[in-house]
């Protein structure tokens, strides 16, 4: 089993309260839209990172990390890109990589929306955590935490980190 701390749209913002949630996890996985990259400094040095860039991502970040993910763990292929779209309307050419990687999870930020929803057209259940950072039109900052064992997710939850200015 693996714990998963899911976090998307930091914009160059990451506060404790995101760290101490992602404490208990395995793995921490970054949906895009890093900005600074002390934001990936700052993160737990003894987790597994899983990160893609986002559209305000500039070179050096895209230099480090790439725009997609494709892996499989525990049992579970997932995908994850920053701009993603949503079911049944996803971004240009999504749909067929789910397909092509056979992913029973796909993971995408951009929106600053936390949603999470199962496509039954293509079997894969679609998750996209919302926003950590400050920037942006979302009222409430937010992540989501969960476990993957036997191909399966589980325990999932919303994570709401407060408003996301004063």
């Amino acid at each position: 089993m693996k714990k998963i701390g899911l976090i998307s749209d930091s914009h160059s913002y990451m506060d404790e309260g995101v760290l101490e949630h992602l404490k208990g996890v395995d793995e921490i996985w970054h949906a895009g839209d890093i900005g600074d990259l002390g934001v990936i400094d700052a993160l737990p040095t003894d987790k597994q990172h899983r990160i893609v860039t986002g559209n305000i991502d500039d070179e050096d970040a895209r230099r480090l990390y790439p725009e997609e993910l494709w892996f499989e763990v525990e049992g579970l292929n997932v995908g994850i890109l920053h701009i993603g779209g949503k079911p049944p309307r996803y971004a240009k050419g999504v749909k067929v990589k789910i397909k092509e990687n056979n992913a029973g999870l796909f993971v995408c930020g951009h929106s600053h929306i936390c949603k999470v929803e199962y496509d039954q057209q293509l079997n894969c259940l679609y998750m996209n955590p919302g926003a950590i950072g400050r920037h942006g039109f979302h009222v409430i900052r937010t992540m989501l935490l969960f476990e993957i064992s036997a191909g399966k997710l589980q325990n999932l939850r919303v994570v709401e980190l407060g408003k996301r200015a004063k």
